[in-house]
């Protein structure tokens, strides 16, 4: 059964682990230059121990529901095995990937930045191993979803209320061997995401099918919605965070935080025969482009509307001039992330996880962070990022109309 943790092993890290190595060097990099900086913040053991959990859940969630694993795995289950050990050994694989290529780059920040005992430490190590086998757990069983969040709920709860405690350590022992035993009474179907792949079927655009597209492509991978609610809440509380801060340069600066919204400007990236057809069939161009960026504007605007009006609740102070900039900052973000998808998707990827945690994903919000402190020192510039909004529309005008 060793085959089974080197098929899945090579695939998601390759056959000499490169992607492992790849990873823990720039780990090391990120890790000296922050440590170097001399950049400390002060941070409760249980907070760590939450922050590495919940990342660690998440990552390995996404690589339990990737599609692309259900492909690869769908070969193997027709083959014999043995159930357990074939649970086990599918379980490491992803296990290793989440933590060794996803977690450790967490780590190497919050290792570098915040001053930890030698018991913190195995304790953010048993979290760690907690979170994967206690994850793969719940998705097994994952038809009983309404067990799965109370479980959820209470080992986080637990984190949070006793992780400065010395009961910490029994009761994270206690939860990882009930998940590790849930795992040996397993089933390997049980990992197996049921469904074919995603196919888009692109026509010459008329009456809005390609809204019904990305309505239909939504539903399907429900976890894009849910990532786009849990950026309206952030868009809620945010404010709370930036009382203390000047207003002019607080506006700005949430409007580029809210830019991060990984899945919905990813839609080329994660379906290669959709961005063939985008790329290959006649009109696709104009029929696909200008949807897509009022598609993210919408989403964008949403977040920043629900922004503004819980700043104006809670602090007061929102003026027009901020509202337009919330206009700018929605439809600028928009259109450089089609900008990004058209001229410089993902490729090479493994599963759906790669995706949304690469690097690429903070090129946006990163600019947008530039223009906010440009905005925020000074206000008048907006009118001169206005014209550059509309060299940019130009360019995706003529993008979508050339050879359609």
């Amino acid at each position: 059964m060793t085959m089974i943790y080197k098929a899945f092993s090579k695939k998601l890290i390759g056959e000499k682990y490169e992607k492992v190595t790849r990873t823990l060097l720039i780990c090391l990099v990120v890790f000296l230059g922050l440590y170097m900086g001399n950049f400390r913040i002060s941070a409760e053991p249980s907070i760590l121990y939450l922050t590495v959990t919940a990342f660690t859940a998440g990552v390995m969630w996404q690589s339990l529901s990737s599609e692309e694993n259900a492909a690869y795995m769908k070969n193997l289950i027709m083959l014999p095995f043995e159930r357990r050990e074939f649970v086990i050994f599918y379980i490491v694989a992803l296990g290793v990937y989440t933590v060794f290529t996803k977690t450790s780059i967490l780590l190497a920040v919050l290792l570098a930045v915040t001053d930890q005992s030698g018991m913190e430490i195995l304790g953010i190590i048993l979290c760690i191993g907690n979170a994967v086998f206690m994850t793969a757990a719940a998705f097994s069983l994952k038809k009983y979803w309404y067990g799965v969040i109370l479980w959820a709920v209470a080992a986080l709860a637990g984190i949070f209320y006793c992780g400065n405690s010395p009961w910490f350590f029994m009761m994270a022992a206690v939860n990882g061997v009930w998940s590790f035993f849930l795992l040996r009474s397993g089933d390997g179907y049980a990992f197996y995401v049921q469904g074919s792949k995603h196919k888009s079927k692109m026509r010459e655009c008329r009456h809005g099918c390609v809204w019904r597209y990305f309505y239909r492509y939504m539903n399907r991978h429900k976890n894009y919605w849910l990532n786009t609610a849990v950026l309206w809440c952030v868009a809620c509380v945010l404010p709370l965070f930036f009382r203390q801060m000047e207003i002019k340069f607080v506006i700005p600066v949430g409007f580029a935080v809210l830019s991060l919204n990984t899945p919905i400007c990813i839609l080329l990236s994660c379906d290669p025969a959709l961005e063939q057809a985008v790329r290959f069939l006649p009109g696709q161009r104009k029929a696909f482009c200008i949807p897509y960026c009022l598609f993210i504007f919408g989403c964008n605007l949403i977040a920043d509307v629900i922004f503004l009006v819980s700043f104006q609740i809670q602090a007061g102070g929102v003026t027009v001039f901020m509202a337009a900039s919330g206009l700018f900052f929605a439809l600028q973000s928009a259109i450089f992330s089609v900008l990004l998808e058209w001229f410089y998707p993902v490729r090479g990827w493994k599963i759906e996880s790669d995706l949304w945690h690469h690097p690429r994903k903070y090129i946006v919000p990163g600019i947008m962070l530039l223009l906010a402190g440009a905005v925020g020192t000074a206000p008048g510039i907006l009118f001169l990022l206005v014209d550059l909004l509309g060299f940019e529309s130009f360019v995706l005008l003529v993008l979508c109309w050339k050879h359609s």
